[in-house]
């Protein structure tokens, strides 16, 4: 996990950075473990776009993480550490001794050789699954699941992680990334440790052209279109006048759209506000 810098032999090159991949040990996928990625552009069955600035991208094929970790008291080996296109971190192909494979998203300090496993008496080592109820109080987790079951969907991307705040009866308290603490169930399963590839968030894009890769098409701001086709287009000259807002006259940057009142009550501390 580095970060590469490039000759700047053009503009563009300057100040572009990437990712050394000296952590990645394979370099093609398991086929098993893999299927198609079909894209769609946004549009839905009547051709219509439902969300802007999408479209065009590589062409991927998708790799199938097992957020569950069901498989109970089976010992796996890391067999290799992977590049997945569909997201920020790093995969690493397990192998069970009963010869299953699959993905898990690798923490750091996972490496080739290493044995994992998914159980109540696991011990507290990167990579090992356990029910909140069973990891000890200021714990490093990440993929952490909201409903036992359902498979982790908290602290899944690069670099991030949570902390074991508290546990309190049914519920454990849990500080996510973005500073907020929130109840879970303690039945609900986690990760030990850090999510790997820690700098993603150091690299630098560099040319508009690497994002589209991604699939993300250009954005027009709104104070260079026409009065027609923006709240804040048009006027004699640069008009800041307006609050933020979308070509429909919503508002946006900084607008909360929070509408979950079911699980309010599980949220202890609002997330932190960024400075």
């Amino acid at each position: 996990m580095g970060v590469k810098t490039y000759k700047p032999r053009s503009p563009s090159r300057r100040n572009m950075t990437g990712a050394d991949f000296k952590e990645i040990t394979k370099s093609t996928p398991e086929k098993s473990l893999t299927t198609e990625l079909r894209k769609k552009g946004a549009r839905n069955n009547f051709g219509r776009i439902t969300m802007r600035h999408h479209g065009g991208g590589h062409k991927r094929r998708y790799r199938i993480i097992d957020f569950l970790r069901t498989k109970l008291e089976i010992p796996a080996k890391v067999s290799s550490i992977e590049y997945d296109p569909n997201r920020s971190c790093r995969i690493a192909l397990l192998t069970y001794i009963d010869g299953e494979k699959s993905y898990i998203v690798a923490p750091v300090g996972l490496n080739v050789g290493d044995t994992v496993v998914s159980s109540e008496k696991a011990d507290i080592t990167p990579g090992n699954s356990l029910l909140l109820k069973d990891l000890p109080t200021g714990t490093t987790i990440h993929n952490i699941e909201l409903r036992p079951g359902k498979g982790g969907q908290l602290a899944r991307g690069a670099g991030s992680s949570a902390v074991l705040v508290a546990k309190l009866g049914r519920y454990s308290q849990v500080k996510l990334p973005s500073g907020e603490v929130r109840q879970v169930l303690s039945v609900c399963r986690a990760t030990v440790g850090q999510v790997g590839n820690t700098d993603h968030e150091n690299i630098k894009i560099g040319k508009a052209g690497r994002t589209r890769w991604k699939g993300k098409r250009p954005k027009v701001r709104g104070m260079c279109m026409n009065p027609i086709d923006h709240p804040c287009g048009g006027g004699e000259g640069r008009g800041k006048g307006n609050h933020p807002m979308t070509p429909w006259g919503k508002p946006c940057k900084g607008h909360k759209t929070r509408k979950n009142r079911r699980t309010d009550a599980m949220i202890v501390k609002r997330r932190s506000s960024k400075k």
